[in-house]
């Protein structure tokens, strides 16, 4: 659930009701592709409930995601095809959000995307600095004493408790006004 620790907290209340009021709530039966590697994809993606897949034509179950995660962040950002797909492991829910009413949005309210670029930049220099410090690049190792794969930064420490909050709510609330 960090990303959506990163992503959450960093937006607010009245950014999370948006999403949420123009966005929809998708059931996906075990054995799903939410997204497919090399397809192009025209959402961004809430993992409500369940359990999902990451996987690429040279490598299966690259990594498991749960409840909170978003996915298809980055085809949003660059608008290239994934790279990897995302199969859903069990039955779940998804709030899903379409490129063109996110875009419309960013345009419009300079404060959201702000927020939205920033939660996003966040969550993508987590990772990175996670794959980093799994696999390392050959020439530099992370230094282990400094952080811990699965802490979080201090400075996002107040918001937390809020994106949990906000979290659940997602979860709770019907999507698109239903």
């Amino acid at each position: 659930m960090r990303k959506a620790l990163f992503f959450l907290g960093i937006l607010s209340d009245t950014d999370i009701d948006w999403i949420v009021r123009n966005g929809s709530k998708v059931r996906l039966t075990a054995g799903s592709t939410l997204i497919h590697q090399g397809q192009p994809t025209d959402s961004l993606y809430f993992l409500l409930d369940g359990d999902f897949s990451v996987s690429t034509t040279k490598a299966r179950n690259i990594a498991t995601l749960k409840a909170g995660e978003i996915v298809g962040e980055i085809s949003f950002v660059d608008a290239r095809p994934p790279t990897a797909s995302v199969t859903a492991l069990s039955d779940a829910q998804v709030g899903v959000v379409s490129r063109s009413l996110l875009t419309a949005r960013l345009k419009e309210d300079v404060g959201f995307a702000s927020r939205f670029y920033r939660a996003v930049a966040m969550f993508l220099a987590d990772r990175l600095r996670t794959t980093l410090g799994t696999f390392g690049t050959g020439a530099l190792e992370l230094d282990e004493e400094i952080e811990d794969a699965d802490e979080v930064a201090p400075h996002l420490l107040d918001n937390i408790s809020l994106a949990g909050t906000r979290f659940s709510e997602m979860q709770r609330r019907n999507w698109g006004g239903r």
